[in-house]
């Protein structure tokens, strides 16, 4: 794949936010102490907090920060994943689980917070996210996950069916778990504002040089690209649900253990004063129970950003304007007619227990795959972590619980059957409706 045949996304975030630096590609030999291969959030939280310490550290990005799925996704700030709770993370793997847990707790305020100390202009609102239940039978998933995560620690609440329509402006939830930490914010934004800080702070990334491939070479850790090689003392791939777009030959073992699913998202024309005084009046970013997600939050200009998802033959993006517009209507038949300026999408990397998997690569190499869904608030905080593992903190400091890497069987046939899951997810759904 060739990056001067791959366009940006025509995506809201792509038309509403400045440029990002001028970035040169990687070209002959270089060195770094640390090589970060990845300019989404984990590539770039990782550099920042490495320079943070005054360590040497280059980005190898395939394309630019922010292209892939750091730049594409909804925005929501989400301090939990998005299905296994703390007592199943604990209970798979023990002390470390603990401590990732904590860092889970703590990662949407993380977020913020770096935002804050380096002045971000990333249309940050730390307005909370809430996670209504869509059938009767789900508020226990809300109850549970109030308490498991209030006996760690986290500022959440539980909220009745009265709350959550006052909350939200709809009669189309049964309650709710709010975790007032969380938020939203513009992807793309944030992920510019850090290789800018990056750049600030004395480190270097590389843009449109896509790294090939990496080995072990001399007890240096040498990555190359079409045009160029850079070596260095320590590695961190941070490629995420893209590894394998660019190479085949860059983490085959780690590429087939994620699936990457097409994520949709939209944006609706600005809501009128009147209607938002009534929709999401506190603007919370909102994703609820539903195996085909319904989620929402407000960008800067007031839009409802959304999505869906669609699968089968025809003009995808008319199609999912039409259902996902008669979507809000039935949620908010407040909202009057539904137009949509924009509509875009990206890979999100599911895993098959829906938990991340993190890796030893290697003497002073690490990498991680498997957001779920849940990247933007984990992934800057997953940086930090990556950061001082190539440092030397001990790993029974470290927030990292490490896996093997397992691929999926048959990962490219199930690859092409994964979309057909949304019709299960939607069965699922209507059961439970009832």
């Amino acid at each position: 794949m060739h990056t001067a045949n791959v366009r940006w996304p025509d995506s809201l975030w792509a038309a509403a936010t400045p440029s990002g630096p001028q970035l040169p590609e990687l070209v002959g030999p270089a060195e770094a102490d640390v090589i970060v291969i990845g300019g989404g959030f984990t590539g770039l939280s990782t550099a920042l907090h490495l320079r943070e310490a005054g360590v040497d550290v280059a980005i190898v990005e395939a394309m630019e920060p922010g292209w892939g799925a750091s730049g594409r996704n909804n925005g929501q700030v989400i301090p939990t994943l998005s299905r296994p709770d703390p007592e199943d993370i604990i209970a798979k793997h023990g002390a470390v689980g603990e401590r990732f847990v904590a860092l889970l707790r703590d990662s949407a305020s993380t977020l913020f917070d770096v935002a804050r100390r380096y002045q971000i202009q990333a249309e940050q609102e730390q307005a909370g996210w809430v996670q209504p239940v869509h059938s009767p039978g789900r508020i226990k998933i809300a109850e549970r996950r109030v308490r498991q995560w209030s006996k760690c620690g986290a500022d959440v609440e539980m909220l009745t069916r009265d709350q959550t329509r006052q909350m939200l402006g709809s009669d189309a939830w049964f309650g709710g778990f709010w975790n007032k930490t969380g938020g939203h914010i513009n992807p793309l934004a944030l992920s510019r504002g850090l290789a800018r800080v990056v750049l600030e702070q004395g480190g270097r990334i590389y843009a449109r040089s896509p790294a090939i491939s990496f080995e072990r070479k001399n007890d240096r850790w040498v990555v190359k690209t079409e045009k160029g090689e850079i070596s260095g003392r320590a590695l961190i791939v941070a490629t995420n649900a893209y590894t394998g777009e660019f190479s085949k030959a860059l983490m085959p073992d780690i590429a087939q253990e994620v699936m990457p699913v097409l994520s949709w998202q939209m944006a609706t024309q600005p809501l009128s004063e009147a209607a938002r005084k009534t929709i999401i009046p506190g603007r919370q970013a909102m994703s609820d129970t539903h195996g085909e997600l319904y989620f929402a939050r407000y960008d800067a200009r007031n839009r409802l950003v959304t999505g869906g998802a669609v699968i089968g033959p025809g003009n995808k993006v008319e199609r999912i304007k039409q259902r996902v517009g008669e979507r809000l209507q039935r949620l908010w038949p407040q909202i009057g007619p539904v137009a949509f300026d924009y509509v875009w999408n990206g890979y999100v990397g599911m895993t098959t227990d829906f938990l991340p998997r993190i890796h030893r690569l290697g003497p002073d190499a690490y990498g991680w795959t498997g957001c779920n869904g849940r990247a933007v608030a984990l992934s800057i905080a997953l940086g930090d972590e990556l950061s001082k593992a190539v440092r030397g903190t001990a790993e029974a400091d470290l927030a990292l619980p490490f896996t093997e890497p397992v691929a999926i069987p048959a990962h490219g046939l199930m690859r092409k059957l994964a979309p057909l899951m949304l019709m299960v997810y939607r069965r699922r759904d209507a059961r439970e409706m009832t």
